[in-house]
Formats: C-alpha cells, structure tokens, sequence
C-alpha cells in the first residue's frame, strides 16, 4: 500500500515539475521593455530620454519629419544631438531642450524637424545616433514611415 502511495506522489510531483518547468527558464514578455508605437524608444543617450522617435518621409524618400517626444527631467536646459545615416553621416540635426519640460515634435503645436537629403524609403529603417549631456550616446534603428495613415499625413513634409 505504501509504495502505491509513494508511486502516486512521485508521479504527481513529475506532472507538476514537466508542465511548469518551461516557465522557469523562459523570459516573461511583459519584462520585457518595448516601443509600443511605430516609433522607436532610446535609452542610454543622456539626460533628454527620446520617446516614440520616428521619421515620417516623402513617398520617394529624399526628405522626412523627424517626429518625438523629448523628455528632460533635469533643473538645466539640454542639447540633444542627432546624427542620421550611420558612421558617414552628414544629417546631423541639434535640438535645445528646456529645464523640466518635454518637447513634442509634431504635436502640441511644435514643429517636426525636417531632415533634408534622407535617400531612405519609407518601411525602411534609417541608423540615428543620439546624445545628450555627458553621455557617449547609443546608435538605434529609427523607422521612416509615410504619410498613408490619416494621422500621419500631417506630419509628412
């Protein structure tokens, strides 16, 4: 009798550990940090965090809007530089962000950024480097949309 028992909780205790092992060693998505926009989050690149970052282009490519949320929490006014392209870039864009205050380009009634000579087709991805501060800056793929989608349109050069 015992050993009937014995055999029941051992094949308990294996159903339990076979049907909740994969939980163990699996990562949890919602641990996980994502853009949930079609823009693109930076991390790392100083005090000014960059939320939502995207370009919306023309429908062949040559010029966009650069288009965030640029967030500076500290007591003291900002520089956010911005390089597009990768290593031989020649886009570089500079923005001025005030003390406490988050800029919203293209919203709330600030302007989008124009980047002039883009030669990238929306879907596509374009490499921007961002820095700010003290920082060295982190390099992220940044997308380049269109004007198709009716929010969007507005934004488009």
């Amino acid at each position: 009798m015992k050993s009937r028992l014995f055999a029941s909780l051992a094949i308990g205790a294996a159903l339990v550990l076979t049907t909740t092992g994969c939980s163990m060693v699996s990562p949890q998505a919602t641990t996980l940090e994502y853009s949930a926009a079609e823009g693109t989050n930076v991390y790392g690149a100083g005090p000014v965090a960059v939320r939502n970052a995207q370009i919306v282009a023309t429908e062949d490519g040559s010029e966009g809007n650069f288009v965030a949320a640029l967030v500076n929490d500290t007591d003291e006014s900002q520089t956010l530089n911005i390089e597009f392209g990768g290593e031989e870039s020649d886009i570089t864009l500079t923005v001025r962000v005030p003390a406490n205050t988050t800029l919203s380009l293209g919203a709330d009634g600030e302007d989008p950024i124009l980047v002039e000579d883009l030669d990238t087709l929306p879907g596509a991805d374009i490499d921007g480097y961002f820095q700010s501060g003290d920082a060295e800056g982190v390099l992220v793929s940044v997308p380049v949309l269109d004007g198709t989608l009716d929010y969007l349109a507005p934004l488009a050069p």
